[in-house]
């Protein structure tokens, strides 16, 4: 069977493979920053860290490209910590297994690290490579990205002297994107009030599992089930007729996934045990048949446990439950300016309890600054009216307003045709890139973003294209070639 470093082109899976054997999730890239420091110089690369934990290298023009504009190779260290339940992994410690599934890269129940492995693995390609014609080369791999893109944020002018810059953290080869969303995150918080378990109670922990999740922007038009709000869907239809009260409340993961897991855990009157296993069996059936196509895993259950000493009090679970089912979530406008493309959403990402605190976590983005901002009023209307403890909208970051006149954008569409004989379609996206971030700091910087194909990035399902990977090396060297002079 191959391995990854068998495959073509080799200097691109060789420094993928590497990176899949650094830990480098979100906030714990210590190991990845001081691999990447290590490679460079032993590769003779001048490297450097900011203030911002970014890592920058340079590369001089090959001889003759010296008057070319300087071009800013981009991408980030980080990556998303997905984990199936039943895989044992600690992303902190332990490397990626990868593995060749024919014409596809996939990880053994976690994600890939592809987004964006994959475009810090061809910067560090075409730094090493001697037979490439470039003019001035500076990379920049980014900090943080995924949990707040504080690596962008934290960029400070005058740090880079380019002028063009290649984002390689797209996910559909031959598409060119030329703008994208902006987000806003937000917080809401109840003060875990609780009251003694009623005497006659039995406890049981529901589970809603199996779902599909996947990347908050990039999949959130796919109709996939999101576990918080089918499970808060279910408490709310049948919380009073059984005489439910909550005890503790755990769903989704990260606020930019789709969340695929929540759990709940339940206090009934003994006598009510029947008629919530039939209730689960009812609802599961609702939403297997709601999500037949999207979610086909889907699976919501109970199993009993032990009863615990405390419930919420009725008034704070049904302030919280009308809260999550009243909550916008999904797509809330489909753009006019760019048919097709989601123009403004909400991902109701994640619900737990604990520490006397219940906290919930969404994240909205949206091309438009005014459609952002009156859908944060509505969330906080909701919640107001909710009456939680908390309100807090913050990480803000701006969208990447698209330029037709863009020169970068015409040498790449020239570029496609010629090798490939098809018009690369342009493209903007319903996600974070930093390029809005780094734009509004480089005022001066024609950019693009894209990549090889990576699917259900996010998420254990992560998987991406190998020949894609060549088609996307070959075209980044043929337009590092060509990148006009000053």
């Amino acid at each position: 069977m191959a391995t990854l470093q068998d495959l073509q082109p080799t200097a691109i899976w060789q420094n993928f493979y590497k990176l899949t054997q650094v830990p480098r999730p979100s906030n714990h890239e210590e190991k990845a920053r001081e691999f990447m420091l290590n490679w460079a110089k032993e590769n003779h690369i001048d490297a450097r860290i900011d203030n911002a934990g970014n890592i920058i290298m340079t590369k001089p023009a090959t001889p003759g490209m010296e008057n070319r504009k300087g071009v800013i190779l981009q991408g980030h260290l980080d990556m998303v910590p997905q984990k199936n339940e039943d895989t044992v992994h600690d992303f902190t410690k332990d490397p990626i297994n990868a593995y060749v599934d024919g014409e596809w890269v996939r990880a053994k129940g976690t994600t890939l690290g592809a987004d964006n492995g994959m475009g810090v693995a061809a910067a560090m390609s075409v730094l090493t490579a001697t037979d490439i014609p470039h003019g001035p080369i500076e990379v920049l791999i980014t900090a943080t990205e995924e949990t707040g893109m504080d690596g962008a944020i934290g960029l400070k002018a005058g740090e880079l002297k380019g002028e063009i810059l290649l984002n390689m953290d797209s996910e559909t080869e031959g598409e060119l994107y030329v703008g994208c969303a902006g987000g806003l995150d937000s917080t809401f918080e109840f003060n875990y009030l609780e009251e003694k378990t009623p005497a006659g109670s039995k406890a049981y922990k529901l589970s809603l599992k199996g779902l599909k999740g996947g990347h908050s922007g990039m999949d959130i038009n796919l109709g996939r089930g999101n576990s918080n709000i089918l499970l808060f869907r279910f408490l709310k239809a049948c919380a009073q007729e059984l005489g439910l009260a909550l005890s503790s409340i755990n769903g989704g993961s990260l606020r930019n996934a789709i969340p695929r897991e929540s759990f709940a855990v339940i206090t009934i009157p003994q006598e009510k045990e029947n008629l919530l296993k039939q209730r689960i069996s009812e609802y599961a059936a609702i939403y297997k048949a709601e999500l037949q196509l999207t979610e086909p895993d889907l699976q919501f259950f109970m199993e009993e446990v032990a009863l615990p000493a405390q419930i919420m009090t009725k008034d704070l679970q049904t302030r919280l439950i009308n809260a999550i089912v009243a909550c916008p979530n999904g797509v809330i406008r489909m753009s006019d300016a760019m048919p097709g493309t989601v123009e403004t959403s909400n991902n109701l990402a994640l619900i737990q309890s604990g520490n006397g605190k219940i906290v919930i976590n969404t994240l909205m983005r949206s091309f438009v600054e005014t459609a952002k901002s009156a859908l944060a009023e509505s969330l906080d209307a909701v919640f107001q009216l909710a009456k939680a403890d908390k309100i807090l909208f913050d990480g803000a970051y701006p969208g990447w307003k698209p330029n037709p006149d863009s020169a970068i954008l015409k040498l790449m569409q020239e570029t496609y045709r010629k090798m490939y004989g098809k018009e690369p379609q342009v493209m903007a996206i319903h996600a974070g890139l930093e390029c809005g971030i780094l734009g509004s700091k480089y005022s001066n910087w024609d950019m693009i973003s894209f990549g090889p194909t990576i699917c259900h990035p996010h998420s254990p399902d992560e998987k991406v294209n190998i020949a894609s990977v060549g088609k996307f090396w070959d075209y980044l060297k043929e337009i590092l070639k060509n990148i006009p002079a000053k």
